[in-house]
């Protein structure tokens, strides 16, 4: 049902984790703020941790993430007291409730095994916390072991989610990753054995020198391991704003028609082999919560992509996390330096972000269901807020070209991506971002 449109498929769009967008936060919102959103948290509130590890052993050359080499070992003991102090200073300020923690990276296993139970225990006490919460963790296959794996159960890991991205050794190559088949099995193993089962791995297409049969081999050698949840991202080449994306031979990327075929064939050996699409770039099997959570409408997307986060807010630890309100997006120091001088000083980390109007909750939610659900009512979303829904208005001239292409179909006030249009849907979500022009500025292709 879908075709590669090369007018729509080769546009830079944002990724649409949060609204507004991280290009539009700004210097001029900082811990301050941050300290307020938190003491207006209603005590009780669920909310999720998200807690950042901007350390690798080795640096991948694709990597866009906040991360860097380890280095001398007491760096990791100098940023654990660090994080840990900066969760004492939040928690001092909210009587929310946290139902869930996220660990992500950079490679939270950079982190020694005592280090990671050390943190995870200083998280429960600091915080009101669920009695069992969901704790996710980001995984590198290559530095992960059994001993470690116990540790992550000893800790009250439920989940983990490891960067498989591609099992090619040509490509593995080509971006500065070598990570072996049996590497990966033996970590899979390895958790299972230590009682953690719910894994995911995540995968990507448009790599260089990466061909129809690169993904389809990745994918059904991911499909042997039997994951729960499966992630297949569009790599982003952008050494403009990544430099150590430099050491890959542009040339070698796929073109826009090839990128767009490996993500259809990634799509239909996915649903073909029982999971179900979540969103435009997540897979999950029908038994999965999140696959639960798309059925029922409660699919979340946050900074950590398609989700089923129980929190109604997310507060950000570590250099570079963001975390999000509803009246506030706020991002930490992303420089380990300047971000431990101001956690350590007693303060909050948040260094630049944006407060959120009544129109941005209203635009981010109407995105949210757009790239949630694949439809949304703009009269209800509306009236929600108060509002009419000719506060859309603008919007829709923005998706007649869509609409024209096939892509979306309008009745009303509800928009819905059609199967066509499915590859698309970030585009059809930018009709309602009031901060774009058309312009590509930092943001990665629709597909």
């Amino acid at each position: 049902m879908t075709r590669y449109m090369p007018g729509f498929a080769d546009r830079a769009v944002p990724r649409y984790t949060s609204y507004p967008t991280a290009a539009e936060f700004t210097p001029a919102i900082g811990f301050r703020q941050q300290a307020a959103a938190l003491r207006a948290l209603p005590p009780e509130m669920p909310v999720s941790l998200y807690i950042h590890i901007p350390y690798c052993q080795e640096i991948c050359f694709y990597c866009a993430c906040n991360t860097g080499r380890i280095g001398a070992p007491e760096r990791l003991e100098r940023y654990v007291e660090a994080v840990m102090r900066e969760a004492s200073v939040a928690a001092e300020q909210t009587r929310a409730r946290v139902v869930s923690m996220h660990f992500g990276g950079g490679s939270p296993n950079a982190l020694k095994p005592a280090q990671f139970e050390r943190l995870v225990a200083h998280l429960r006490k600091s915080f009101a916390c669920a009695t069992a919460p969901e704790i996710a963790v980001e995984l590198d296959p290559r530095t992960l072991d059994r001993p470690y794996a116990e540790a992550l159960a000893r800790a009250g890991v439920t989940r983990a989610s490891l960067g498989v991205q591609t099992f090619a050794p040509h490509i593995q190559r080509a971006i500065g990753r070598w990570q072996p088949y049996d590497r990966v099995f033996d970590a899979v193993g390895d958790l299972r054995h230590a009682g953690i089962g719910r894994l995911s791995f995540d995968l990507m297409y448009g790599l260089p020198h990466q061909s129809i049969d690169d993904v389809g081999d990745t994918i059904s050698a991911a499909l042997q391991l039997q994951p729960d949840r499966i992630s297949m991202f569009g790599y982003a080449h952008v050494p403009a704003v990544q430099p150590r994306q430099r050491a890959i031979d542009a040339s070698a990327l796929p073109n826009g028609e090839t990128r767009f075929a490996q993500s259809e064939l990634a799509f239909a050996l996915l649903t073909g082999a029982g999971f179900s699409p979540i969103g435009f770039d997540h897979f999950a099997r029908p038994g999965d919560p999140l696959a639960h959570a798309a059925t029922a409408g409660r699919l979340k997307r946050n900074f950590q992509g398609f989700t089923d986060e129980p929190g109604r807010a997310v507060l950000g630890l570590g250099a570079s996390a963001i975390s999000q309100f509803e009246g506030l997006l706020i991002q930490n120091h992303k420089h380990e330096g300047a971000y431990r001088k101001a956690v350590m000083a007693g303060d909050l980390a948040g260094c630049r972000g944006v407060l959120r109007s009544s129109d941005d909750r209203m635009r981010g939610q109407a995105i949210e269901r757009l790239l949630c659900d694949g439809s949304v009512d703009l009269d209800a979303i509306a009236r929600e807020y108060g509002r009419q829904p000719p506060a859309f208005a603008s919007a829709l001239p923005r998706l007649t070209e869509l609409e024209q292409a096939g892509l979306v179909e309008k009745t009303g006030w509800m928009v819905r991506i059609t199967g066509t249009g499915r590859p698309y849907a970030r585009l059809a979500a930018s009709a309602f971002d009031s901060a774009r022009d058309g312009s590509a500025g930092q943001f990665s292709r629709a597909i």
